[in-house]
């Protein structure tokens, strides 16, 4: 028995009420890991499939590129490109899953419909490689935000994890031999004066 602990009803109460609120808090903490499991695997499956559509639009993309560097010309290209806007509408917010920040992107895609150049001039194979890198920037905006909320929801997991090991296999079973050596002796000091009033009151008889 943990011999700072005195065999005490109101300690024995105490570390009833402690052993209780230390299950439940196991539940609780087991509940939110499962919670953050399988969210995290939903986003894994998200941000492969989206790494897939960036891999083939990308390919996509370079192929109508080098076409319209084939048409138009290199240096015609590159005096295009100077005029490329730059995303400056990217607004980072946050949602919580179980207490966890998870960032949310916010922006509109200004360049989607209003390409920096004009039509005279240019190609077809031009307008399918801008209409292309613009789908890979939205793409690759959507991974960063899925693959960070997964960064962070794995940090918590793992600190969850942690703290219901150490609840599970520390703190309860403290608390459940406390519990339980408090009892004993308890019910032994009963024992013992339930023999101790038996004595008396045969003597006194």
């Amino acid at each position: 028995m943990d011999t700072s602990i005195f065999p005490t009803k109101g300690n024995l109460i105490s570390a009833k009420n402690t052993l209780t609120l230390s299950k439940q808090g196991y539940e609780l903490l087991d509940k939110k890991r499962n919670v953050l499991i399988r969210e995290i695997m939903d986003l894994n499956d998200k941000a492969e499939r989206i790494q897939n559509n960036i891999d083939t639009i990308f390919t996509e993309a370079y192929e109508a590129l080098k076409i319209a560097n084939i048409e138009m010309g290199i240096s015609e290209i590159e005096m295009i490109s100077f005029g490329v806007q730059k995303e400056d509408s990217i607004q980072i917010k946050m949602r919580s899953i179980m207490g966890v920040e998870i960032p949310l992107v916010d922006y509109e895609n200004q360049t989607k419909n209003n390409p920096s150049y004009g039509f005279m001039g240019t190609t077809e194979s031009l307008d399918d490689a801008f209409t292309k890198f613009n789908t890979v920037k939205d793409l690759i905006i959507m991974l960063s935000m899925i693959e960070n909320a997964a960064y962070r929801l794995a940090i918590n997991i793992k600190k969850t994890q942690k703290r219901a090991n150490a609840l599970k296999n520390v703190v309860i079973p403290k608390y459940e031999r406390i519990t339980r050596d408090i009892e004993n002796v308890l019910e032994e000091r009963e024992r013992d004066e339930f023999t101790r009033l038996k004595v008396i009151k045969r003597l006194k008889n």
